[in-house]
């Protein structure tokens, strides 16, 4: 077919299926390597293959060299550990769409959320991830965000790291109680900072105080091959955290946000450095400020030029904003469902953004079968190719979850568990504001706590003390010297101490 014949190195998908409803295994749908840092979306109803879908490409990237990330939401995705398992179903599709199937495994890291499940841990500081995200998942409107920016802000001019939840829960009682520590850039009200306070408790409630700290992941940690040429597929367990949806679809944005602020930029690539999945890709965009929307379409459309390549995956495009799927060069679409008057409306808007041909597609995106998608991508020029109804190969590492102890084996053999397997606590914000409070005049325990007239200037001293001690000069001098580093903030107020 027009368009997939390509000359490069490409991922197969499968085979075109003809008006009879049969595949023809002579006209293979293929997407090219070197677009795929174009971006694309995988989405379909549940239970119609985008995780079979996501295995299919996960795997076949992986043998090209080329490193992946996926997010396991429900535990489906640790099979790419295992090879896969002859049957006769899984015979008859390979020969229909003309695949040379064999089993095979892929190197995989298992990672968690701070150890929120069996895989290595990985952790961010309060620092790293910034006011924006922070703010999106806990659900604060644009002023509560602009005074957590103003925090964060005050605790990054005045050397005090933020590694942790109890780090910022200090920062923030502590300005409540000295607003005089504000003036000049602006102020913090109690009633802010209480709903803050409020919101970080019941967060920290949730176990994220888990993943907030150090070691901080490093995100080139994603970009890894194997001495035999194959692109490690790192995979995020998330099935321990699936029930706090904001935490792990920000956290996402994070990982992307902190990819593209630390990648060089390598232009146009014959293969991308990375391919990112960001799964349940509607969790990151419910009830986002035009703000936080307009830093997802800049991220989404500049990070091609680091080399990386992002697909986003959900169950309707209409899950996607208009700025950001009109980023995407590639689209897999499974069947959708029309049992509503909305779902009826959503078909017909996704109808609406496929390149024109001949297919029926309302009639045709309601009727495919599982392990069958409505394609287009870019040709190897950079034009869309034309919608082909494609029936798709049969992943060859194992549909189902691997067994524990195929994960434990693998987890076990990690290069990474000794980087990140050990939670540290190093001096910082919390410790640094606790030990001149104690020794000075203790803040009160909460924003509402009543400030005495009299204890003005007697808080004041207590300030420029945590300032002007030894103790903090010397933990400077040390964070300075340890780390050589300054902090630097990106599209999403998301920082990374960067070498001088």
């Amino acid at each position: 077919m027009k368009g997939y014949d390509l000359q490069g190195p490409a991922l197969e998908l499968g085979a075109l299926v003809r008006e009879d409803g049969a595949a023809d295994a002579s006209e293979r749908i293929r997407i090219s390597l070197s677009m795929l840092n174009r971006h694309g979306l995988v989405a379909g109803a549940t239970g119609t293959g985008k995780t079979k879908t996501l295995q299919l490409m996960a795997e076949q990237l992986s043998a090209q060299g080329v490193p992946v990330f996926l997010a396991d939401v429900k535990g489906d995705l640790s099979g790419l550990a295992s090879p896969g398992t002859a049957s006769g179903r899984l015979t008859a599709r390979a020969a229909e769409v003309g695949q040379s199937w064999r089993p095979a495994a892929c190197p995989v890291e298992f990672l968690s959320l701070g150890g929120l499940g069996c895989g290595v841990p990985i952790r961010g500081t309060m620092t790293a991830f910034g006011p924006t995200l922070l703010a999106k998942v806990l659900g604060l409107n644009e002023t509560q965000e602009s005074s957590l920016g103003l925090i964060f802000y005050f605790a990054d001019k005045n050397g005090m790291p933020l590694l942790d939840l109890k780090d910022l829960i200090a920062v923030i009682r502590y300005l409540t109680a000295t607003p005089e520590a504000l003036s000049g850039i602006g102020g913090l009200s109690a009633t802010t900072a209480g709903v803050i306070l409020r919101a970080l408790t019941n967060f920290e409630a949730q176990g994220a105080e888990a993943f907030f700290g150090e070691p901080e992941f490093d995100v080139r940690d994603l970009l890894r091959v194997t001495g035999d040429g194959h692109g490690v597929v790192s995979v995020l367990e998330l099935p321990a955290v699936q029930d706090r949806p904001q935490l792990f679809s920000t956290f996402l944005m994070w990982l992307l946000a902190d990819l593209f602020h630390v990648l060089p930029e390598v232009g146009d690539v014959d293969r991308p450095k990375l391919v990112f999945f960001f799964d349940e890709a509607h969790l990151l965009f419910d009830g986002a400020s035009k703000a936080f929307l307009r830093s997802i379409t800049q991220t989404v459309r500049l990070i091609r030029s680091k080399g990386v390549g992002v697909f986003f995956v959900t169950q309707s495009p209409q899950d996607v904003p208009g700025d950001v799927l009109g980023q995407l060069g590639a689209r897999v679409q499974h069947a959708l469902r029309a049992f509503t008057p909305q779902d009826a409306k959503a078909l017909k808007a996704t109808v609406s953004t496929f390149p024109a041909s001949s297919y029926d597609l309302e009639r045709l995106l309601t009727g495919l079968g599982i392990g069958e998608a409505v394609v287009t991508v870019l040709s190897e020029t950079g034009a869309p190719t034309p919608v082909a109804w494609t029936r798709l190969r049969a992943p060859e590492t194992l549909m189902a979850p691997s067994s524990p102890e195929v994960v434990q084996r693998v987890i076990a053999a990690s290069p990474l568990r000794e980087k990140y397997g050990t939670a540290l606590d190093r001096r910082s914000a919390y410790e640094i504001l606790s030990a001149k409070l104690d020794a000075g005049t203790a803040a009160p325990s909460g924003p509402e706590a009543p400030r005495e007239p009299d204890k003005e200037r007697e808080r004041r001293s207590v300030f420029e003390n945590v300032l002007e001690s030894k103790e903090f000069r010397s933990m400077a001098r040390s964070a300075a010297s340890a780390l050589g580093r300054e902090i630097t903030r990106s599209i999403f107020g998301t920082a990374r101490r960067t070498r001088r």
